[in-house]
C-alpha cells in the first residue's frame, strides 16, 4: 500500500510540476495538490492506521467506513484533482486509453457487481479471515468507484453522458447505495455472522449494524448528493444547450 501511495505522489509530482512550467499554473493549481494529497491521506488511514484493525475484528460500522472511503471519497477525490489537461500529464497515455475505453454502463454494471457481491453475508465474512480475499474486496471497491466517478466529473471531457444523464446516472447510484443502506438498518437480525458477538464501546452488533448503514447512507448522499444538485443547478442555468461549460466541475 504504501509502495502504490509513493509511486502515485511521484507520478503526480512530475505531471503537475511539468504542466507547471510551461506556464499553465491556471490548470495545476495547487488546490489539485491538496485534493490529491488529501485522497492519498485518507486511503493511507483507512488501511493502515487503527480504523482497520476495528473494522476487522471490533465494529461492522468501522468496516462500512473503510468501505466508504476507500470506494468513493477517494476516488472522487482523485478524478477532481485530476480533471482537465492535468489528466495527461499525469496518467500513463496506455493507461489512459483504456480507462477512456470504458464507458457509462459497464461502468455502472462493475460498479453494481461489486457492490452486490461483496456485500453478500458470506463473502463478506470471508474476505475478513482471508487476507488476499480482502485486498480484493478493497482493489474493486476502489476500481468501481474511479470507474463511475470518472463518467461523472468527466476528467477527460469525453462528455459520455449529458448533464441530465449523468445526474440521472448519480441518482441510480444514490438509489442503490441507499437500498443497500436501509437493508442494513431496516432488517431486524445481524446480518453478517463475523460481527454478531461485536462489542465496542457499548455497541451492540444490531446497533453497530444500524450505525453502518447510515455510515453509508449519509456519506454517499454528501457526496453523490452533492454531484446531483451542482449539476441540477448547472442545468438549470443552461436549459437549451448544455455547454461544457455548464458541467458543474469544469475548468
Amino acid at each position: 500500500m504504501l509502495a502504490a501511495a509513493g509511486i502515485a505522489v511521484v507520478g503526480f509530482a512530475r505531471g503537475f510540476l511539468r504542466l507547471r512550467r510551461r506556464g499553465r499554473a491556471d490548470l495545476a493549481g495547487w488546490g489539485r495538490a491538496v485534493l490529491f494529497g488529501l485522497a492519498v491521506v485518507l486511503g493511507l488511514l483507512a488501511l493502515l492506521s487503527p480504523l482497520d484493525a476495528v473494522a476487522e475484528e471490533e465494529l461492522l460500522s468501522a468496516h462500512m467506513l473503510q468501505h466508504v472511503v476507500i470506494g468513493d471519497l477517494v476516488p472522487l477525490l482523485l478524478v477532481l484533482a485530476l480533471r482537465g489537461p492535468l489528466l495527461f500529464f499525469v496518467v500513463p497515455p496506455r493507461l489512459g486509453r483504456v480507462a477512456a475505453g470504458i464507458g457509462p454502463v459497464p461502468a455502472f454494471a462493475f460498479w453494481l457487481a461489486a457492490l452486490g457481491v461483496w456485500h453478500i453475508p458470506a463473502v463478506y465474512d470471508a474476505a475478513l479471515s482471508r487476507p488476499p480475499l480482502h485486498a480484493a474486496e478493497h482493489a474493486c471497491f476502489f476500481m468501481a468507484g474511479l470507474l463511475v466517478w470518472t463518467q461523472l466529473v468527466d476528467p477527460a471531457r469525453r462528455a459520455a453522458l449529458s448533464l441530465w444523464r449523468a445526474i440521472g446516472y448519480a441518482a441510480a447510484l444514490l438509489l442503490v447505495g441507499q437500498l443497500l443502506a436501509n437493508t442494513l438498518i431496516l432488517t431486524s437480525r445481524v446480518v453478517y455472522p463475523a460481527y454478531a458477538d461485536a462489542e465496542l464501546l457499548g455497541f451492540s452488533a444490531r446497533s453497530d449494524q444500524d450505525a453502518a448503514g447510515l455510515v453509508m447512507m449519509l456519506e454517499q448522499l454528501a457526496t453523490l448528493g452533492t454531484f446531483a444538485v451542482l449539476s441540477l443547478r448547472a442545468a438549470l442555468r443552461a436549459p437549451l444547450a448544455l455547454r461544457e461549460d455548464g458541467h458543474p466541475f469544469a475548468l
